[in-house]
């Protein structure tokens, strides 16, 4: 188990601690599950050098390319991090009738998200209000040359070994403190709308 102290800042060897206030928000009193990204940015200071920005939006912990782990944001508070959320009973298939048809009802993403965002999970992913997060410095690349007024078909870099060590570390800490289920931890665009090969080579 990890030790987190007053402020959520944990206290571990292997965790450098890099807060940056801008990207907490309020409160955090649960912890329902963890998020696993990569950051579409090259290094770890560009990241952080996002991370400056007054508003900026980040994960609560970043992994670099040689493995080593920041804690860039406070256990203890909220980031925005997940963006809009997928409907979880529609990509379970355990809605009932009624919630079928209301969710399937529904036009445009952000209207969705606003509707999960009103249930209480499990009913839907964890989010922003109870999801730890975590970023793997990666970048995505275009497969190919995109036809004009087409959008390029980004792909991410693979994870590296070393990243998937820390993260391996990270998540079974992050469990044993948090209690959250293994089945509870997700890759980026599970639970939202993302590039698919986000964090799609991540093992934990």
């Amino acid at each position: 188990m990890l030790f987190i102290d007053k402020n959520g800042r944990v206290d571990a060897e292997r965790v450098k601690v890099k807060i940056f206030p801008n990207i907490e928000r309020g409160p955090m009193e649960k912890v329902n599950g963890i998020v696993v990204h990569q950051t579409y940015s090259p290094t770890a200071e560009s990241t952080f050098n996002s991370y400056r920005d007054k508003g900026a939006n980040g994960a609560h912990f970043l992994i670099d390319k040689d493995g080593t782990i920041y804690q860039t944001a406070s256990l203890l508070k909220r980031t925005n991090h997940v963006g809009y959320l997928k409907s979880r009973c529609i990509a379970t298939h355990v809605c009932s009738p009624t919630e079928f048809r209301l969710a399937s009802s529904i036009r445009g993403t952000k209207k969705l998200s606003d509707h999960e965002y009103n249930k209480t999970w499990p009913q839907r992913y964890p989010s922003n209000k109870d999801a730890i997060g975590i970023e793997l410095v990666g970048m995505a690349y275009a497969k190919d040359i995109p036809r004009k007024n087409e959008k390029p078909n980004l792909v991410y870099e693979d994870v590296t070994e070393a990243q998937n060590l820390s993260l391996r570390w990270l998540i079974t800490e992050l469990v044993r403190s948090f209690k959250v289920s293994t089945s509870e931890i997700y890759r980026h665009p599970h639970v939202s709308y993302k590039i698919v090969t986000e964090a799609s080579t991540a093992k934990w």
